[in-house]
């Protein structure tokens, strides 16, 4: 027994792309399912996928800053320590479920480390509103330990 295909017959992959995409994602799925893959939308089919890849690197990149940014903030402003680890471990939690999902963005990860560090030396003295030369301009922190949950630098 085939699935009927959620999409009218008169509709076009690219207009229903175009007019509901969650239609057009579920009726990609049972072609795909169907094995009818000469009636595909392969145009948006491949942007979506390209686009998936571009959202995997940028969620690894967002939480990669947000772990040096409360690592500096705990290194460097020692008294206001304890609102930042539920943070760290939450953000390092999220990177780790990423690398394991799809273990090749580890080289992209280590790619972006100095990058994401640069940002987040930033956002760091914006945010504590500490001098920006408080920050060492290289990271003090490894990419090891970005990842490592038990690491908590000392000041």
């Amino acid at each position: 027994m085939t699935a009927q295909l959620p999409q009218s017959q008169t509709t076009s992959g690219s207009d229903l792309y175009e007019q509901d995409f969650y239609l057009w994602i579920q009726t990609t799925a049972e072609l795909l399912k169907q094995g009818r893959l000469t009636e595909l939308d392969l145009e948006n089919l491949i942007d979506e996928i390209e686009t998936m890849g571009r959202s995997e690197k940028k969620a690894l990149r967002n939480n990669l800053e947000v772990v040096l940014m409360h690592l500096s903030k705990y290194k460097y402003q020692a008294e206001k320590r304890g609102s930042w680890r539920g943070t760290i471990r939450e953000h390092r939690k999220r990177l780790r479920q990423a690398l394991e999902e799809s273990p090749s963005l580890k080289p992209y990860f280590d790619e972006v480390f100095g990058l994401c560090y640069d940002d987040a030396r930033l956002l760091a003295a914006d945010e504590t509103e500490l001098h920006l030369a408080t920050f060492p301009e290289q990271s003090p922190f490894t990419p090891e330990q970005a990842l490592d949950s038990d690491f908590l630098p000392e000041p």
